[in-house]
């Protein structure tokens, strides 16, 4: 079955559908945009923001920190905030994957807006060993170890710069809201996973505690705002007007600018575990208008990925993780694990999500997509 707003189906994690052939993630892609409603409405509430930015960051260097990767969201973002008048430091983490081609649009970007850049290195022994680690425990979600420390770098360069705001370029309009049980870690999680598998001493890759988390958002109240939730975005529209008036160039799908992301999702998750994650992405862009449901379906009719191409990348990716065919073969054909299979946080934030909402949004200003989910499942419960 297929949801009739878009197209989410019964490979999803928690689908439900009701009577009338409407999925539940359709239920939450329709309250998340009638609770960050664009237009008129979504334009004050980031000129709100901005008059705040500007106020918070009077006589200082940087009023705010733009986590940048050289993809279309970052990079567009980059464009947005000079043209009101804010003065953003770009981040870049590096973790030894990033693209040619997107490390030149981070370099166009940044020079063409007159924008400084700090890049933060991880040591590339321990990101590789840490990817490792998610391989070996046969999870879906191998790339968590560089989302994890992206938002840690944020939060710390921010504190370190004394910035209050950290934007980001996420757009649940375009992207969705994905299963907890396709992308789902945390600290907790990452150090039990390094403990048993891993063989790296961690030095320079960044780390951030709940505690940390709280002491950071709550008591220095440094805010992370995604401004894609109140401004008009249309991604394909950002793409042709970045590469027309800044020469950045287009990587292919979502988050294929950085090499290892593109394996995780276009070959690990779609040939192992059976996910495929564009039909979360084009169902909330069938919504949004960006693209036609019969559009979508023909897209995810097709491999995510080129054949020849693949062959060539996992050839590229074992090699640089410093894996024989033969031992990846052998965690190929290894049981798959759900991260429910190790030890996180997850537990709590399930069963006290209602209670944990009024310190949370004390921490962050905008409510997380996985308390939506929370709640349309929690719903799903009530009516059985």
């Amino acid at each position: 079955m297929i949801c009739k707003l878009g197209i989410w189906d019964e490979t999803i994690p928690g689908i439900r559908f009701d009577d009338e052939g409407i999925s539940n993630y359709a239920k939450i892609q329709l309250k998340l945009m009638k609770d960050f409603p664009r237009g008129e409405i979504g334009k004050k509430q980031w000129l709100k923001i901005v008059d705040e930015v500007k106020k918070k960051g009077r006589n200082k260097k940087y009023d705010c920190i733009i986590g940048i990767s050289g993809g279309t969201d970052s990079s567009y973002l980059l464009y947005i905030a000079k043209q009101y008048g804010l003065c953003p430091l770009a981040v870049n983490l590096d973790n030894g994957w990033n693209s040619e081609i997107a490390v030149s649009n981070i370099k166009k970007m940044t020079s063409a807006l007159n924008i400084d850049l700090e890049t933060y290195v991880i040591d590339y022994e321990e990101i590789k060993d840490l990817m490792r680690c998610y391989m070996l425990a046969g999870l879906p979600w191998i790339d968590a170890p560089t989302d994890l420390a992206i938002q840690a770098v944020l939060y710390k360069i921010a504190n370190d710069e004394d910035v209050k705001f950290i934007f980001i370029g996420n757009d649940f309009r375009s992207e969705g809201k994905q299963p907890t049980e396709w992308t789902y870690s945390d600290f907790k999680q990452l150090k039990h996973l390094h403990k048993r598998f891993g063989r790296v001493k961690l030095v320079t890759y960044p780390q951030k505690s709940l505690w940390m988390l709280f002491y950071l958002g709550y008591i220095k109240k440094i805010k992370m705002i995604p401004v894609y939730n109140f401004l008009p975005y249309n991604k394909k529209k950002a793409r042709e007007f970045l590469t027309k008036n800044f020469g950045w160039q287009y990587y292919g799908e979502h988050h294929h600018e950085n090499l290892f992301t593109k394996f995780a999702i276009g070959y690990w998750q779609y040939e192992k575990f059976g996910i495929d994650k564009r039909k979360i992405t084009y169902s909330a862009q069938v919504l949004s208008g960006e693209v036609t449901r019969d559009e979508a379906l023909k897209r995810v009719s097709k491999p995510p990925y080129v054949k020849e191409e693949i062959d060539k990348d996992l050839d590229f990716v074992l090699n640089k993780l410093n894996f024989t065919r033969s031992e990846f073969e052998n965690i190929w054909k290894s049981p798959n694990k759900s991260f429910r299979d190790y030890p996180s946080y997850y537990i709590y934030f399930e069963k006290f999500y209602s209670y944990l909402w009024p310190l949370v949004s004390k921490i962050v200003p905008v409510k997380p997509k996985i308390f939506y989910e929370y709640e349309e499942r929690n719903n799903i419960e009530k009516e059985n």
